[in-house]
């Protein structure tokens, strides 16, 4: 192999930003789609179309240089969630609460014969992550807060995605390499800041959050993910210490490092186009989505001056063909994956309602009120009841699974639907009604809610509190004073300060995020003609639930491992109500403008003849209306915080509101940098990329002012939201 080619080896990029023609110049070892990258730009693409994309990249790269084939690397952390159609498993949170390693290796099959059934060989999981801090925004990711349950189902998981390894043969065809991630200390992070600093112990590292590795590298783990975050001020894209001298040198791993999304770039001296030093602590494979070609240049300089060993050159591409070899890639008959029309299969379904059964836990049951009796009349209410989104959570489809829709999933069934077939089965009667009106009152309300979709930083939180999205206090206390009995039905990645909601309700269950068959749900909680439902309650608490809102959990409500089932006669009674912290006073450092408040550590600032006063949007006093008297603008000041995160992975400035009366365009200012915006009278919701801020000149190091709107004489503009989200890449920026 030349240099090049060789450092090819070493890199990888994302589909949106390279095309198979790419690989006649730079061939490089390795292809991802991200969770915003779809097949030929369709986020909905099918197993055929990411099949086709898969072969053509394959085919393209055995063309290129010495005529290795690319690897194709994809996240499916809950099933193959990228595609529409999948089999869609709870996020890992659920899976925990199953305490089932058994079911884990099954879901660790379907996973891999429906990733394998799209062409691609190679997943990003499992996640072994302990959380300890679940205001980290990846805490559905964790399994559990005992390092003996990740410890059991790393090796569960390891051997379901891969198959039993056996010497001098490839997995088969039907299996996928797996990756141990997010190495090391993920879930450590001060404060359950993601991408942040695990200030901890030797000891405390090597008991609490390293305790997976072992099982997954001894089941045959033939990668592992660096993580984003440090170890006591050192980033783990390169720490030596970590990478090879005890993954590589003291767990005895031979298979392949890879990086995470440009995360070589965070370490001090590099960029995510620079960076010798990541290849020399130990990573063998850097995940450049779109700084791949930069990143390739460099290299080769470096390596030809030097500063890049030989040795480790070598090193690193032995362990990637190694891999290469383990999947089949290499010889005169390689492996060929791809088998679209098993993807979804009911068999396949069957093991993901189960998983979804197997997940709730039941916090409270007072009166018996579950299960549901054959022949009730139900009622399921609540922003849950019949969303995709809710039940599924990130990491679905796209990213931040926001806009999934029960259309994704065409042999899923949201909960409410689930319910409301079983309910009916049993003969009773039931119906859909998000807001919980009813014309005949019924006997029980099943009230599904909880957070909205989200993933990876985005999900980042100051505290624990459940903060309602639609009114579900108000839901709750409406059908209790018409005498209705309530079940509520808690969707969130994470256990959450809910008291308010836990004393409003005669039961309430700790749904998680279950994934795409809610029948599971409605297995557990209805019962059939008999009396008696499909499955019981079984699932136990991965995490303390809190008993209010401050984090980490010092004095739980319900302790880990807490769960009742329909045998139990236990009453829970009055729990705190109080969070114990200032909800008011704390928020997200991407969250400017909430329900027509400016939340701490931020604050608004008018310049002269701008007057402002709380209006109704679409709830009381939701949004605040700004009527300009003379040119002039607002502002959100506060402390310098970097936003350098959310530049990277393509996110975007969301203003939410209505403009009441136009003079002309408005100058929107983030982080120094301004564009001009030019919406039409009426509800408005604008989305600027962070890219055109930067484009513009805007530093987000040490953004200090994160928004500016400046306008004329005349103008009148009702905000309600002003925050920074996930979004794709195919918004185009306004005039500067």
């Amino acid at each position: 192999m030349t240099l090049e080619e060789k450092i090819g080896q070493m890199i990888q990029a994302d589909i949106s930003a390279i095309t198979p023609e790419d690989l006649a110049k730079y061939p490089l070892g390795s292809i991802l789609a991200g969770g915003n990258s779809g097949p030929y730009g369709d986020e909905r693409g099918d197993a055929a179309k990411w099949s086709k994309l898969v072969h053509e990249f394959r085919k393209a790269s055995a063309k290129a240089g010495a005529g290795i084939p690319i690897l194709f690397g994809i996240d499916a952390v809950h099933g193959h969630s990228n595609l529409p159609g999948a089999t869609l498993f709870p996020h890992n949170i659920g899976l925990g609460a199953a305490h089932d390693p058994a079911l884990i290796q099954r879901i660790g099959e379907v996973t891999a014969i429906e990733v394998a059934a799209s062409g691609i060989d190679w997943t990003f999981a499992p996640t072994l992550a302990v959380p300890q801090d679940l205001r980290w925004g990846r805490s559905y990711e964790g399994y559990a807060a005992d390092p003996a349950l990740v410890a059991s189902y790393a090796k569960a998981m390891t051997v379901g995605l891969q198959g039993p390894l056996a010497p001098g043969k490839p997995i088969p065809a039907d299996r996928v390499a797996a990756t141990a991630k997010h190495y090391l200390a993920d879930g450590g992070t001060d404060g359950g800041k993601d991408q942040g600093d695990a200030l901890i112990s030797e000891r405390e590292l090597v008991a609490r959050h390293a305790q997976g590795y072992p099982p997954a590298i001894n089941a045959g783990a033939l990668t592992v993910m660096a993580s984003f975050s440090s170890w006591n001020g050192a980033k783990n894209h390169g720490n030596r210490s970590l990478l090879t001298d005890v993954l590589k040198g003291r767990m005895g791993f031979e298979g392949l490092v890879v990086g995470d999304w440009n995360g070589h770039g965070q370490i001090p001296g590099c960029s995510v186009t620079d960076c010798p030093k990541t290849f020399t602590a130990g990573l063998d494979l850097a995940m450049a989505p779109n700084s791949w070609k930069g990143l390739f240049e460099a290299t080769v300089r470096e390596a030809k001056d030097g500063t890049l060993p030989m040795a480790r050159i070598d090193d690193a591409v032995a362990r990637i063909l190694r891999v290469k070899a383990k999947l089949g890639l290499l010889g005169v008959n390689p492996v060929d994956r791809g088998n679209p029309s098993i993807v979804g299969a009911d068999a396949h379904l069957a093991v993901a309602r189960e998983a979804a059964a197997k997940s709730l836990v039941l916090l409270k049951n007072n009166g018996g009120v579950l299960p549901l009796r054959p022949g009730a009349k139900v009622l399921i209410a609540g922003p849950g009841a019949d969303s995709m989104a809710m039940q599924a959570g990130g990491w679905t489809i796209t990213w931040q699974g926001t806009d999934t829709t029960a259309a994704d999933f065409p042999k899923g069934q949201t909960i409410g639907r689930a319910i409301v077939a079983a309910v009916k089965d049993a003969g009773g009667s039931a119906a859909i009604s998000a807001d919980g009106n009813f014309s005949e009152k019924p006997d029980v309300a099943v009230v599904v809610y909880g957070e909205q979709p989200y993933a990876e930083f985005q999900g980042d939180m100051p505290n624990l509190a459940f903060r309602e999205h639609a009114g579900e206090k108000a839901l709750l206390a409406k059908l209790k004073a018409q005498g209705v009995k309530v079940v509520s039905v808690f969707l969130s990645g994470r256990p959450l300060f809910a008291g308010p909601e836990i004393n409003a309700s005669d039961a309430f269950v700790a749904a998680w995020l279950p994934g795409s068959q809610g029948e599971g749900v409605a297995d557990v909680l209805v019962a059939r003609k008999d009396g008696k439902p499909a499955r019981g309650f079984t699932g136990k608490l991965p995490f303390p639930w809190p008993a209010d809102a401050v984090s980490p959990v010092k004095t739980p409500l319900f302790a880990a491992g807490y769960g009742l089932t329909y045998a139990s006669k236990a009453v829970v009674g009055t729990v705190n109500e109080d969070p114990k912290v200032d909800l008011v006073a704390s928020a997200s450092e991407g969250v400017y403008f909430a329900l027509g408040k400016v939340p701490s550590p931020w604050h608004l600032s008018l310049d002269p003849g701008i007057a402002a006063h709380a209006v109704d949007l679409g709830a009381q006093e939701d949004a605040q209306q700004f009527s300009w008297s003379e040119t002039g603008a607002i502002g959100i000041d506060g402390p310098p915080v970097d936003l350098m995160r959310q530049l990277d992975e393509e996110f975007a400035l969301k203003l939410d509101g209505r403009l009441d009366a136009a003079a002309g365009p408005i100058a929107v200012t983030m982080a120094g940098a301004t564009l001009k915006i030019s919406p039409p009278v009426g509800p408005l919701t604008v989305r600027i990329p962070l890219r055109c801020f930067l484009e513009a000149g805007a530093s987000f190091k040490a953004v200090g002012t994160p928004l500016r709107i400046a306008g004329d004489k005349g103008l009148s503009l009702t905000l309600r939201g002003a925050s920074i989200e996930g979004v794709g890449q195919t918004i185009a920026c306004p005039a500067k």
